[in-house]
């Protein structure tokens, strides 16, 4: 726990070892995943358009291609607005931490080791998403602007590359929580003999 920091800000912290009672990053992050995937799967969707058409029309949907990359591309410039945030409550909360020292995550890493890969991994996820949006902008003004199919084949495979790559960073994301605590009210109280039916709710 940085306490320079702390004195500096003249932070009150609470149990969970924050100024605030619920962490804000990984509320934020779930928005970051949310709106990524919704549009990597939509412009999929828009890009095998043709292939649905009979189905939509089985089911009686009026579906029109425009409108798949249409939400592809808010949803990916929403996530590259949000992520910002994400990666700056991250960097805030991580300065916080009290992480456990001599524990090892399932992947054999310490709470230190993790700590660094994830906070790496975020700044470096924050320009990936963002040189998407900026790739998928192009795409959409300018280079496929007259084509029915808005997106490159190539656009989407890194799409779904970075679907593998947020599931390893969140995965280390997760163990912060899970494994060693960080951040979590109850992981602070219980191993101090706080009654669980007396933690805060």
């Amino acid at each position: 726990m940085n306490s320079q920091l702390i004195d500096q800000l003249r932070l009150k912290l609470g149990v969970n070892g924050l100024p605030y009672e619920i962490p804000m990053h990984p509320i934020l992050v779930h928005l970051t995943l949310g709106l990524f995937i919704i549009a990597i799967l939509f412009d999929i969707a828009g890009a095998i358009f043709p292939l649905e058409r009979s189905i939509f029309k089985f089911l009686g949907l009026t579906a029109i291609r425009a409108n798949f990359f249409d939400v592809g591309w808010y949803n990916l410039l929403g996530a590259s607005a949000v992520t910002f945030f994400t990666v700056a409550f991250g960097f805030f909360e991580l300065l916080l931490a009290n992480p456990p020292i001599n524990q090892k995550s399932d992947w054999g890493l310490n709470a230190s080791w993790t700590m660094l890969l994830h906070g790496l991994g975020g700044v470096l996820l924050l320009g990936l998403i963002v040189a998407m949006t900026v790739w998928r902008g192009l795409q959409r003004y300018y280079w496929r602007k007259d084509a029915s199919r808005q997106v490159q084949w190539n656009y989407l495979l890194a799409g779904i590359a970075m679907l593998g790559i947020l599931f390893v960073h969140g995965t280390l994301g997760g163990q912060m929580g899970s494994e060693f605590g960080i951040h979590v009210t109850a992981a602070k109280l219980l191993p101090e003999g706080a009654n669980s039916n007396l933690l805060p709710k």
